[in-house]
């Protein structure tokens, strides 16, 4: 019997479209938790979430049974039709459409996982684009196209 095994961890980001800062204090902390179930329904538990207003960062560990596309869709999917009708949410909200996935060594789980719990003081020193046009920087994204993304 063949056996398949598989540990990949994704540090994953997205805004909100144009950046709008739809992912106010009052809610955060329940969008987190329902982005959470929704990875973990396919099968690719969040190790950590957390956001300022107008983007996400999400550590996980991707399914071996699931593609990534697939599961950043679903997750966007639900969650935007989900913020549309809560307290404190907005109809208007929508996810940017692209997202930066990043692959993570087992050995920076624990660095990852202090970046992303530091977003708040983070971006009180950087931009979201600095951070994202350090990610292309680091992780030596050559398909990046800063007109493209951030002209949404």
């Amino acid at each position: 019997m063949g056996q398949s095994l598989s540990q990949m961890y994704i540090h994953l980001v997205f805004g909100t479209k144009r950046r709008i800062p739809y992912l106010v204090p009052a809610i955060e902390k329940q969008v987190h938790a329902y982005l959470a179930g929704t990875l973990k329904e396919y099968e690719s538990p969040a190790l950590i979430i957390n956001s300022v207003p107008d983007h996400a960062h999400i550590l996980f560990r991707l399914s071996k049974n699931y593609a990534l596309a697939k599961i950043v869709e679903e997750v966007k999917k639900e969650s935007s039709k989900w913020i549309k009708t809560i307290e404190g949410g907005t109809k208007l909200f929508k996810w940017q459409i692209g997202y930066g996935a990043f692959s993570v060594s087992s050995s920076k789980v624990d660095v990852v996982k202090r970046y992303i719990a530091n977003q708040k003081k983070h971006h009180g020193i950087h931009t979201f684009r600095e951070e994202v046009e350090e990610f292309v920087r680091q992780y030596d994204i050559i398909e990046y196209d800063p007109n493209y993304f951030w002209n949404e």
